[in-house]
């Protein structure tokens, strides 16, 4: 019997999460793809904090009740500083004046709509509120400042699916649409049902604080959609999108995750949009994605879809994501698949290609850099890339979890993994892919290829790109690439037996990690650590921790098995290679 404790080592990010003023402060570092040792903007503050966003730090003169019910609302508390416009159940109201006010919201009209036009920032207290508006938005805030939205008990808001009394020099883009700033808080329910546009849309950026549950479908535009940035800091949030093209979030500049849980659905599919050919994805960031902290799920169906993309760059720090992408490609490659994931270890069916009529289905797609440092990510793409970045990939920290039947996680440039712990299968391609090169410094890697010429561990030699492994503990099931620099212990176990346990042990016989083998066909096994000595399949593994839902596991107790016989791997030809050694 045999323990011991295998450290998993994780670099944790300091990243502040806070408020900002109009607008937010986003530094964003222009696309690199050359190597990096380390990030250090990384660390920077996404935003910065201020008491502004806390509405009780916010004084209000007056309170304006407005009540709907049915065909009908009255409107009391007003003053003369005021032009209040009451017209059937639609209401009105311009703050000509200097107080800053709490607008409360209640009752219920199933054709009715609140407006206002204001100069100072307000509160919108949403109490026990039913309203939906057949010809536009529900609420129409047309003031640039912020807008504290304060969710008291149940409250519904709904659209029309055709706006057909919007102003011609006035935007009204969703159900609950503003100019300024909306910073959610409170602890009752807001659902936003949005037929003719998107569910929550500010021109600026929206913001989700407190313990509110915001439950938003919309099956025209985007779920929630902020100019500046989407922030959720605490909250539940339920996004539901079925429209062509549209996103669960959408942000020209930044999608900011500090803490709350929040779970997005696209069911709908790629497609024309104004003239031209638009994905589907959860979360649309355009210029910077940040995970610090919080509960993340996407879930995307329909064809031509994405569950996390951006033009720049991503950040996965901390908290906890997960990606399921299992629609087809869309346009006139997307037919012909062989089917989707297949639950446990056995992998996806098929792959299908694109082209310039199509859109390709991918778990996690940023076009600049992607980093993680901590957390947990777990991403499922049935037809392309679980994870790519068309500029670098670095791993530092967390635990990356990747599930394709294309490359399971590729970098268009170099691809370094320096802590913490990385899974990735594909059952068509490579598990671990870098145009550029690839080093292994660190952390647990365990990569599972198809088999042939795509490797577990693959680096673009074509290009005399190199595969380098100078650290950390490395399983690679498929083999890696050939002409590896290779600067530590590293082994052929010869080919892989399918569904079993293995041991990995050190020259003193403690055990170094155990893992599970998937259900595959003919593969060399290559294994890799600085004191690896020795192998032993057939195991019984007993407690410890487990990485990658049970596949790996450290400081596990280990009985029983057989010894592998291992060859000295010199990563001279992709499958193992150099002189013998006896089983342990």
């Amino acid at each position: 019997m045999r323990k011991t404790v295998l450290p998993l080592p994780v670099l944790a990010a300091a990243v502040l999460l806070s408020c900002s003023k109009d607008p937010i402060d986003i530094a964003v570092p222009e696309t690199d793809t050359t190597p990096v040792e380390a990030d250090d903007s990384a660390g920077e503050s996404i935003v910065t904090d201020k008491d502004d966003d806390q509405v009780a730090n916010s004084t209000f003169d007056r309170t304006v009740k407005v009540t709907f019910s049915g065909a009908g609302a009255t409107v009391t508390g007003a003053s003369e500083d005021f032009t209040v416009s009451v017209d059937g159940a639609g209401v009105t109201i311009t703050n000509n004046g200097e107080e800053a006010v709490i607008y409360e919201l209640t009752g219920s009209s199933s054709d009715g709509y609140f407006k206002l036009y204001s100069t100072r920032k307000q509160e919108l207290l949403l109490n026990g509120l039913s309203l939906t508006n057949k010809n536009g938005a529900a609420i129409n805030n047309q003031s640039h400042k912020r807008t504290f939205v304060v969710v008291k008990g149940t409250n519904t808001l709904a659209d029309g699916a055709s706006y057909t009394a919007t102003p011609s020099d006035e935007d009204e883009k969703a159900a609950f649409f503003s100019e300024g700033q909306l910073v959610f808080s409170g602890d009752g329910t807001l659902t936003v049902n949005a037929t003719g546009k998107a569910g929550i849309t500010s021109d600026d950026y929206v913001r989700f604080m407190d313990a509110p549950v915001i439950n938003v479908t919309s099956s025209a535009g985007h779920g929630v959609r902020g100019k500046e940035a989407i922030i959720v800091s605490d909250g539940t949030i339920d996004v539901n999108v079925s429209g062509t093209g549209k996103k669960g979030f959408s942000s020209d500049t930044l999608v900011y995750f500090g803490g709350g849980v929040t779970t997005i659905k696209t069911t709908g599919s790629a497609g024309d949009v104004d003239g031209e050919l638009t994905g589907v994805a959860g979360i649309k960031a355009d210029l910077r994605f940040v995970m610090d902290d919080g509960m993340l799920s996407i879930t995307s169906t329909g064809t031509g879809a994405k569950g996390i993309s951006g033009d720049n760059v991503a950040y996965f720090n901390g908290g906890t994501v997960t990606v399921d992408v299992s629609g087809a490609n869309y346009g006139s490659s997307s037919s012909g698949g062989k089917g989707g994931f297949r639950p446990g270890m056995g992998g996806w069916g098929g792959q299908n290609s694109s082209s310039d009529n199509s859109v390709a289905s991918k778990g996690v797609k940023f076009d600049g850099n992607l980093y993680v440092t901590g957390g947990k990510v777990t991403v499922k793409s049935a037809r392309h890339e679980a994870i790519e970045a068309k500029g670098i990939i670095q791993i530092s920290g967390g635990e990356v979890y990747a599930y394709s039947s294309d490359d399971a996680i590729n970098a268009a440039g170099d691809f370094t993994i320096e802590g913490g712990a990385v899974f990735a299968q594909s059952t068509g391609n490579d598990g671990l892919d870098a145009n550029g090169n690839l080093y292994i410094k660190g952390g647990i890697v365990y990569a599972i290829g198809s088999g042939g010429a795509e490797l577990a561990i693959d680096a673009n030699s074509e290009a005399q790109k190199k595969l380098y492994v100078t650290g950390g503990t490395v399983v690679a099931v498929g083999g890696m690439e050939s002409g590896a620099s290779i600067g530590q212990n590293c082994w052929s176990a010869g080919t892989v037996k399918s569904n079993t346990a293995y041991a990995l042990f050190d020259g003193d016989g403690e055990v170094l990690g155990a893992f599970k083998t998937p259900s595959t066909g003919n593969l060399t096994l290559i294994v890799s650590g600085p004191s690896l000595e020795s192998v032993q399949y057939g195991v019984t593994v007993d407690g410890g921790a487990a990485l990658f839902d049970g596949l790996f596991t450290t400081g596990a107790t280990v009985t029983g098995g057989s010894g592998c016989t291992l060859s000295s791997y010199t990563g001279g030809n992709g499958m193992g290679g150099g002189g013998g050694r006896p089983g342990w």
